[in-house]
């Protein structure tokens, strides 16, 4: 079972991203505080579980967690701030949201931009070692693919329902036949080196 909390007696906010390696959609970051001592034997790193558990433990996080925040910044906040600064801004922007203040804060990564007076932590795999930390990984995933398959409706030539905006062949293939959407972030790499201009 993963870790209730990094240091014991701090009210701690475990915070996540989820797309930041997708070629459309905005990037979606959560901050979650959970009960001190909180159990949970079947959460986990969001990219270890199957769509099915975590919907169930969404919902389990959503009525547990003491506070939570799910923030998101847009592709074209992406392309002004590049996504690195963007994963950062989202994840302030659901810190701005708690009803509780945090103590510490513990941050899936190895990077983060200081969040006002409070001290952080980046953890290297953090959602899957620390709860708040997985709990915050799975509402920012559970969120952006909601976000997805409700524009493949839209655009349903680019495969979002599957492949959430993940630079799979067939996204990159329908990018390559029918070009950009509103969506797309236009600084990514969207087709291989030298078919990108052609875009433009």
């Amino acid at each position: 079972m993963l870790k209730a909390y990094f240091e014991k007696g701090k009210i701690e906010a475990g915070c996540d991203e989820a797309g930041r390696g997708c070629l459309a959609g905005p990037v979606f970051s959560a901050a979650v505080i959970l009960p001190p001592n909180y159990k949970n034997k079947m959460l986990n790193d969001s990219k270890k579980l199957n769509e099915k558990k975590r919907l169930i433990l969404r919902e389990e996080i959503l009525k547990d967690a003491l506070a939570w925040q799910i923030a998101s910044v847009n592709n074209t906040e992406i392309d002004e701030i590049n996504i690195l600064n963007a994963s950062f801004l989202a994840m302030h922007r659901a810190l701005d949201g708690l009803k509780m203040t945090p103590e510490l804060l513990l941050i899936d990564g190895n990077r983060f931009k200081k969040y006002k007076n409070i001290a952080h932590q980046c953890v290297i795999k953090g959602d899957g070692k620390y709860m708040s930390i997985a709990a915050a990984s799975i509402l920012a995933k559970t969120e952006r693919d909601a976000f997805m398959e409700n524009i493949a409706l839209q655009f349903p030539q680019y495969g979002w329902s599957i492949n959430k905006g993940y630079p799979t062949l067939k996204h990159r293939e329908a990018i390559r036949q029918y070009g950009t959407t509103l969506h797309h972030r236009l600084t990514f790499r969207l087709l291989p080196v030298g078919e990108q201009l052609s875009l433009f």
